[in-house]
C-alpha cells in the first residue's frame, strides 16, 4: 500500500502508498527548493528529494538498508548529514519519498471520484489510481515496496505510514456516510482496504511477470463484500 510522483497525487518518485507511493502507496508535485552545494571542482551542484532517494537506493543494494547510514547517502551526493535532514528526518523516511504529499493526492483522488459511485466502488477506483506508478521510476516501485515490505527495520516505521493511508480513507468514507472518521464503519474501510492492497502487493513482489494494477483490481474487489447492501 511505502501504503506514489504522475496523474493526480503522486508520481515517479514523489510517492506511497505503501507504500513514493505502500499503499500509494504516487509521488508528488514540486520538491522543496533545492540545496546547493559543493562539488570536487567546486561547481555548485543541486540536491533533491529524486537524487537522494537514487543514492540511497543504490547504497540500500550494495551495501543494505541497516548498514548504509545517512553520512553515507550525504557523501555519495557531495552533501552533509544535516543536509539530507533537510529533507528526510529519518533514513526510514526515504524508502517511503514524499508520503505526506501523495497522501494529499490520495484525498484529491477520492474527492473527484462521482459520488453517483457506490461507496465500495469509489473507494476500489481511489485505491487503483493511487497505485498507478509511471514504469520509468527510479527507483522503481517495484525496489521501493520490496524494501518496505520485507526490510525488518522498517516495520515500526511502516505501522505509522499504514495508520495515514487508512486515515485518508476513513475520512472519505466518513464524509460519505455522514459519520465521523473514527466511527466503525470508516475505520473498518480503511482497515480492509489496506489489508486487501497489500496482499496484491505481496503478491506481486513474488511474481516478477504479475500486473500491479490487476492483482489491486482483483483484491479491491471484495470490498464490495463488506459495503455492498
Amino acid at each position: 500500500m511505502t501504503l506514489r510522483v504522475k496523474k493526480i497525487g503522486v508520481r515517479g518518485n514523489k510517492r506511497f502508498f505503501c507504500p513514493d507511493r505502500c499503499g500509494r502507496l504516487r509521488q508528488v508535485p514540486t520538491s522543496p527548493a533545492p540545496t546547493t552545494r559543493r562539488s570536487l571542482r567546486g561547481r555548485p551542484a543541486a540536491t533533491s528529494h529524486a537524487e537522494i532517494e537514487q543514492a540511497a537506493f543504490q547504497l540500500f543494494v550494495t551495501r543494505g538498508f541497516e548498514a548504509t547510514t545517512l553520512d553515507d547517502i550525504g557523501e555519495a551526493i557531495g552533501v552533509g548529514r544535516r543536509t539530507i535532514t533537510r529533507y528526510y528526518p529519518s533514513k526510514n523516511d526515504i524508502p517511503w519519498g514524499q508520503f505526506d504529499r501523495t497522501l494529499d493526492g490520495f484525498r484529491e483522488i477520492l474527492r473527484a471520484t462521482p459520488t453517483e459511485l457506490q461507496l465500495h466502488e469509489a473507494v476500489h477506483r481511489g485505491v487503483l489510481a493511487f497505485n498507478d506508478f509511471p514504469t520509468d521510476a527510479s527507483p522503481s516501485h517495484r525496489d521501493r515496496m520490496r524494501l518496505i515490505l520485507t526490510t525488518p527495520a522498517l516495520q515500526a516505521h511502516s505501522v505509522l505510514r499504514y495508520a495515514s493511508w487508512r486515515e485518508v480513507i476513513a475520512e472519505y468514507v466518513a464524509e460519505r456516510t455522514g459519520t465521523r472518521p473514527d466511527d466503525l464503519l470508516p475505520q473498518t474501510v480503511g482497515q480492509v482496504s489496506l489489508a486487501l492492497a497489500l496482499t496484491a502487493y505481496q503478491a506481486w513482489l513474488a511474481d516478477e511477470s504479475a500486473s500491479l494494477p490487476q492483482l489491486l483490481d482483483a483484491t479491491m474487489a471484495h470490498l464490495r463484500s463488506y459495503l455492498a447492501g
